[in-house]
C-alpha cells in the first residue's frame, strides 16, 4: 500500500504532540523500537495497518515555537530522547513544521489565551463560523498539498474550561444555525472543522470535542468517524484495572484518594480552577461506574514546576474485607507524561485510519474505549473488557 495519510495535531507543538512527532520521525528513520505501541503487538499484525513512512504531520497551534525547539527543551528538562537521534530527525521535524497553521482562541479560557502568540491573538476577533471555515480550509489544503488519502485530526490541546451554554441539548440543525450566537468550545470547533473537511476526529483531551449529540448527528450526516475522550495513560489506567479486582472479590472500597503532581505546560493550564474542574471530573467518575456505589474519593492535581514533564501519582485505597476488617492498598505511579501519551496517539491514528479504510462507516468508534478515561458510547468502564472489544474488532477486520 503506497497511499499517504495525514496526522493533523491540535496543539501541534505541545509536549504530547512533539513527542508523538519525534516518535513517528524516529520510526521513519528506523531509530527506535516500537515498545509501548499497542498497534505493534503481534495480535494486530493481520490488520494491514498503515506503516510509519505513510504518514505526514501538520496541525494547528496558538504558540510560536517549533518541533525542534520543543524536542530539545524536553530533552534538556526531562532527560528524554537521544540527542544524536534528535539531530538525525531534525530535517523531518522541520518539514512537519512547515505544515503547522494558526489555531483559534475562541472559548479556550484565559489561561490558554495567555500562552498565545501575537499571530494567534490577531484571529481573536473572527466569528465562530469564520474560524471553523479557516480551520477546515487549513486541513483541506494540507491534504491536497501532500496528496493524502485521508487525514486523522487529533486534539492534543490543553484542557479547556467547560462552557455555560446549553450546547449539550442542541441538535446539529440548532447548533449549526446558532454558531455565531452561542459560546462553542474550541475543541468542538476543531471537531466540526475536521468533519467538514472529510476527516476523522480523535479527542485525546478532557475537553468536550465531539462528545455532543449534535456532533454525533453531524458525524453521521458527513460520514465521519470520531472517538474520545481524555487519553488514559497513568493513574486512571490503574483505577480501571484495580477497581474491578475489588468489585470481583467483593471487597468494599470505602475511600480512594489520588494525588497527582507534575510541572509541564498542562499542569500550568490546570492551575486555573475552571480548567482543573474539567480534568478532575474526567478522572473521578470511573470508580462509581465500576464498583456500583460511590466511595469517598478525592482527586488532586498540583503544578510542581520542578518536576517538568515527569508525573507522580500517589493513590491510597482504604477498603473493608472479611469480618469488617479495614485494610489499605497504596501505589505510586511515576512516568514521563508525554512519553506515556504519545504511543497511544500513534495507535489511535493507525486504528482510526484502518477503520476508515473499511469504508461506509461513521460515528463513534466505541471499540477504542480502552484508550480513554471517559470513552464515548463504550459499554463498560473496565480496562480488560474494553481491551477485549479492541481485540474483537481486530478479528472482525482481519477476517474481511
Amino acid at each position: 500500500m503506497s497511499d499517504k495519510f495525514g496526522i493533523w495535531l491540535i496543539g501541534a507543538w505541545g509536549g504530547v504532540s512533539t513527542t508523538t512527532v519525534v516518535g513517528l520521525a524516529s520510526f521513519q528513520k528506523q531509530l527506535a523500537e516500537q515498545t509501548g505501541l499497542v498497534s505493534a503487538l503481534p495480535k494486530f499484525a493481520d490488520l494491514q495497518l498503515a506503516t510509519w513512512d505513510q504518514f505526514v504531520v501538520g496541525g494547528h497551534e496558538i504558540r510560536d515555537t517549533s518541533y525542534v525547539d520543543e524536542a530539545r527543551a524536553l530533552h534538556k528538562t526531562a532527560g528524554v530522547f537521544d540527542r544524536d537521534d534528535l539531530d538525525a530527525i531534525a530535517p523531518t521535524l522541520d518539514e512537519f513544521n512547515a505544515n503547522v497553521r494558526t489555531g483559534t482562541l475562541l472559548a479556550v479560557g484565559s489561561r490558554i489565551e495567555s500562552l498565545a502568540s501575537d499571530t494567534a491573538r490577531a484571529t481573536a476577533g473572527e466569528s465562530t463560523s469564520a474560524a471553523i471555515a479557516r480551520l477546515s480550509t487549513d486541513i483541506r489544503e494540507f491534504r491536497e498539498r501532500h496528496g493524502l488519502k485521508h487525514v486523522v485530526v487529533v486534539n492534543l490541546a490543553s484542557t479547556e474550561p467547560a462552557v455555560d451554554s446549553n450546547i449539550h441539548e442542541l441538535t446539529w440543525s440548532e447548533l449549526s444555525t446558532q454558531l455565531d450566537r452561542i459560546e462553542v468550545p474550541a475543541s468542538t470547533l476543531y471537531a466540526i472543522a475536521a468533519m467538514q473537511a472529510g476527516c476523522s476526529y480523535v479527542n485525546f483531551t478532557p475537553s468536550v470535542g465531539s462528545d455532543l449529540p449534535a456532533l454525533d448527528e453531524f458525524a453521521a450526516e458527513s460520514g465521519s468517524l470520531h472517538v474520545g475522550r481524555d487519553g488514559k495513560t497513568g493513574e486512571t489506567l490503574m483505577k480501571s484495572v484495580l477497581a474491578p479486582m475489588f468489585a470481583d472479590r467483593h471487597l468494599k472500597v470505602m475511600s480512594w484518594v489520588g494525588h497527582n503532581i507534575f510541572g509541564n505546560m498542562d499542569a500550568e493550564v490546570l492551575d486555573d480552577p475552571a480548567n482543573k474542574a474539567n480534568k478532575v471530573r474526567s478522572k473521578d467518575h470511573l470508580l462509581t461506574e465500576i464498583l456500583g456505589y460511590p466511595p469517598q474519593s478525592l482527586v488532586s492535581i498540583e503544578n510542581i514546576r520542578s518536576l517538568g514533564d515527569w508525573k507522580t501519582a500517589w493513590d491510597h485505597i482504604h477498603f473493608q474485607g472479611f469480618l469488617n476488617t479495614k485494610m489499605a492498598l497504596q501505589f505510586t505511579w511515576q512516568g514521563c507524561d508525554s512519553l506515556l501519551a504519545a504511543p497511544l496517539v500513534l495507535d489511535l491514528v493507525r486504528f482510526t485510519e484502518r477503520e476508515w479504510r473499511r469504508g461506509g462507516r461513521s460515528g463513534v468508534m466505541s471499540h477504542l474505549g480502552s484508550f480513554f478515561k471517559s470513552p464515548m458510547k463504550c459499554e463498560t468502564p473496565e480496562f480488560a473488557k474494553q481491551y477485549i472489544q479492541l481485540e474483537d474488532w481486530a478479528v472482525e477486520v482481519s477476517a474481511e
